[in-house]
């Protein structure tokens, strides 16, 4: 019996990618390319991202997957990538502007000014998100204030992954997880906001037709087909914001928080209760629609991973070269006790973007060594997983029973058991690796009625992995994250 295959294009930061994911949810063929932003030429020190060069991977990761699979077997196609980007187009699909990277910093005085166009307070009431510079609100109003005459010609906005479904079928959409990430949503509605849209100005008449991933926008065209050299007439279906379909891929059900480890920590639970107070505002706590209606998304992130590079290249300098580095960093800290040694790091002295943050490490000794110091690093980011872990559990009011930890930090075993013993739950891992892809598949499989839904298509997934069980040394963390939020405080 052959397999159907579902092609998923994956738009990251770092890289492009085409993936081949069986009806069972194994990976098929996969191939990359380095992705990387721009220069705008009109100033250097902003970035864009091109997309006709994106484009162009796509389709030459595409053609080297088609070579290991059997294209006659493809069911359907569909689109991630990050969120907020997105162009302005004009009525016959013209891009008038590139797309504004995410990493560009032209947007941070927009957010900071905010105000004279909606109190920040009232416009998180709306749509739940935190104030991040690279909102899409933030480069619509740059835009309107830069570039007005963009703006009159403008037709549609479109995000970045709806593009290249653009590219694909010539059906301009917008879709619904990337919606959730422009802080021009209302949060209860699941639409945009009238309000929001009002107040800067914009039109909402400017978003192609909203719909759900999963839903079927159009078949790969003749044009897109000679590009590509996928079928023509294969159905396209719309996937959207990679974290949205990395927390459904995960295999989490309802309020099962889902640690992302990465440079950056990202914790997300699936909740049907949301909190868009003035208290959840303060407390770092976003919440954008979960691909599935009904559900929402609350997360909060921080600095992980990348300030344990810091500390390699600082303190392991000369192992830098070896391939079995974070063994031997790993290796070090198992030797050091509870505690580190007193050792206590606020690993926000990681340079965060804009240079806001800073930390510290605390009670060093003629005595510590550099197992100490990456041991109690590894401590803090516990921590401060079980402090934001209880943020969204008084929001989200919900008591989570264990937590499922993805990407690269979930290698970590020390690290793993670290986190059970200091958040007192088990840490689940998954044999599941591409919880993005596979998420987007599972929509894309319940769209062509492979399955009767994406939840049904998930079912079928076996989620296998390691379980991290808290130990008897767990009451021997609570001293240290007592300690932990007192140095916090100072």
């Amino acid at each position: 019996m052959k397999h159907r295959i579902i092609l998923v294009l994956d738009c990251g930061a770092t890289n492009v990618r085409t993936i081949a994911v069986s009806e069972q949810g194994e990976i098929l063929a996969s191939e990359s390319l380095n992705n990387n932003t721009q220069p705008d030429p009109e100033n250097k020190n902003y970035r864009i991202w091109d997309v006709n060069e994106i484009w162009n991977k796509f389709r030459t990761t595409t053609g080297k997957v088609l070579e290991k699979i059997e294209p006659e077997n493809i069911a359907s196609i569909t689109v991630t990538a990050f969120g907020v980007d997105g162009a302005p187009f004009n009525k016959s699909g013209k891009m008038l502007y590139p797309v504004i990277s995410w990493q560009c910093p032209r947007t941070e005085p927009v957010m900071q000014n905010i105000g004279k166009y909606i109190p920040l307070e009232h416009l998180f009431s709306i749509n739940g998100l935190q104030p991040f510079i690279f909102n899409t609100i933030n480069k619509l109003i740059w835009l309107k204030e830069n570039r007005p005459g963009i703006i009159d010609q403008m037709e549609y906005f479109i995000f970045i992954p709806s593009i290249f479904l653009y590219f694909l079928t010539g059906e301009m959409v917008t879709d619904s997880s990337m919606a959730g990430t422009s802080m021009l949503t209302d949060l209860r509605k699941r639409s945009f906001s009238q309000e929001i849209l009002n107040s800067i100005g914009i039109s909402d008449n400017i978003f192609p037709q909203m719909v759900e991933p999963g839903n079927v926008i159009g078949k790969v065209t003749h044009q897109a087909s000679i590009e590509t050299g996928i079928p023509a007439g294969i159905p396209v279906l719309a996937a959207g914001h990679d974290t949205q379909f990395a927390i459904f891929g995960s295999g989490a059900a309802e309020n099962t928080p889902v640690l992302s480890s990465g440079t950056w920590e990202v914790l997300m639970v699936r909740t049907s209760n949301i909190d868009t107070s003035g208290k959840a505002l303060q407390s770092g706590v976003s919440t954008e629609f979960d691909p599935l209606p009904g559900l929402y998304n609350m997360g909060v992130q921080w600095i992980a991973s990348g300030a344990l590079e810091w500390l390699k290249k600082m303190f392991f300098a000369k192992e830098l070269d070896s391939e079995d580095i974070y063994e031997i960093m790993i290796d070090e800290a198992r030797k050091i006790k509870i505690g580190s040694n007193g050792i206590r790091i606020d690993t926000s002295f990681y340079p965060a973007p804009g240079g806001a943050d800073s930390g510290f490490i605390r009670n060093l000794t003629m005595e510590t060594s550099r197992g100490d110091i990456y041991r109690a690093a590894l401590e803090s980011l516990s921590c401060k997983n079980r402090e934001r872990l209880e943020q969204l559990q008084e929001i989200g009011k919900f008591k989570a029973d264990s937590l499922i930890c993805v990407g690269g930090g979930s290698k970590n075993k020390l690290w793993n058991q670290i986190r059970a013993d200091v958040l007192g739950i088990p840490v689940k891992l998954i044999d599941q690796k591409e919880t993005t892809v596979l998420g987007a598949a599972l929509f894309a499989m319940s769209g062509v009625n492979i399955f009767s839904s994406p939840d049904e298509a998930r079912d079928a997934i076996n989620y296998t992995g390691d379980i991290f069980e808290p130990s008897l040394d767990t009451m021997s963390y609570i001293e240290i994250y007592e300690q932990y939020l007192e140095y916090f405080k100072e």
